[in-house]
């Protein structure tokens, strides 16, 4: 639409797949990864996918949705987790809502924590007027002040009115309209992929694509893609971290969990448990090129202790209720689909 992208863009033969428009609807399906489209419920998104990319690594929500708002990779953006320790603060942070991890609010201006200028007001100062369609319950909220600085915000509570504001909207040429919609997340989470739940939820996400696809005007074009997929765990595979220790501080999320400790107590950790302790070193390629950003070198942990296959590490801070669990590399929480309508 305008400029060229600050980071390495697509693949030639699925950038030659998006037409050219004046206007273009962009729909983030949260949690919606490449394997789910094999679903029955998600027929009429299987129908327009012409491929699969990367997310980045950590595959977390916040880290992703970071790399859109900013088009950046995380190693450039700085935000490395979703729950992620802070120097500023000595704390870490649940970056969805912006709180401590007991649930306190931070007294934080998230507007600043993403570089300038991000993707939205490089839009903007290109001619080009971006937009939010997204639940009105996110309106104001921490994380969306940190995301959106400078994007229109449209509040949709309801299928329909989803639609029916991303369509609309579309009726002007010169905009980008980033519709965002999170319930495959959290009934992957919550219910995991095999239950009634997932399917009611997977059939919604398909019926707002087709009928967005289906209803914008001739010069506008749907994109569509996600920020990360899911895999399921019995409760079995859950292998808890309760032990008191404290000189070691967990975060990150339980597929990739950040360690910051004296190595003992580490070495003690990849003894004791199903997972492999990798430096941090070698972590960081994964978060993309340099120069990286500044705040990474006090943000970073010491390495990141990965589970066995199969398995899945709650730490203190994890939450053991889920079923569907992502953050790490594999193929089912990494690679999500690429939809052009």
């Amino acid at each position: 639409m305008t400029g060229a992208a600050q980071a390495p863009g697509l693949a030639p033969d699925l950038a030659a797949a998006i037409p050219k428009a004046d206007t273009y609807v962009l729909c983030l399906f949260d949690g919606l990864g490449d394997s789910m489209l094999r679903r029955r419920p998600a027929t009429g998104l299987a129908a327009s996918r012409v491929g699969a990319i990367d997310a980045m690594f950590p595959t977390q929500t916040t880290v992703n949705m970071a790399t859109i708002a900013t088009g950046l990779p995380p190693s450039k953006h700085g935000h490395i987790a979703y729950q992620l320790y802070l120097p500023e603060v000595a704390l870490v942070v649940n970056t969805l809502k912006w709180t401590t991890m007991w649930g306190q609010l931070l007294d934080m201006d998230t507007s600043s924590f993403l570089p300038a200028p991000n993707f939205w007001e490089r839009l903007t100062a290109g001619g080009v007027e971006p937009i939010t369609v997204q639940p009105g319950g996110f309106e104001g909220s921490p994380l969306t002040r940190a995301l959106y600085r400078g994007c229109r915000f449209e509040s949709a509570w309801t299928i329909d009115e989803i639609v029916e504001a991303s369509v609309d909207l579309a009726a002007e040429p010169g905009r980008l309209i980033f519709t965002y919609f999170p319930s495959v997340d959290v009934a992957a989470h919550m219910s995991g992929q095999r239950s009634s739940v997932f399917a009611e939820v997977l059939a919604a996400a398909s019926t707002i694509w087709e009928r967005i696809v289906a209803k914008l005007p001739e010069h506008a074009a749907a994109i569509g893609t996600a920020d990360h997929g899911h895999i399921d765990y019995e409760p079995e595979d859950k292998v808890l971290i309760r032990e008191n220790i404290e000189r070691i501080t967990f975060y990150g999320d339980p597929r990739s969990t950040y360690v910051r400790g004296s190595r003992p107590d580490i070495a003690r950790l990849e003894t004791d448990y199903p997972a492999t302790w990798v430096p941090w070193d070698q972590v960081l390629p994964l978060l993309g090129p340099g120069p990286h950003h500044p705040a990474i070198r006090d943000r970073a942990p010491d390495g990141v202790l990965v589970a066995d296959q199969g398995k899945v590490l709650l730490p203190p801070t994890a939450d053991k209720r889920m079923i569907g669990y992502h953050g790490g590399t594999l193929d089912q929480e990494m690679k999500v689909p690429l939809l052009v309508g």
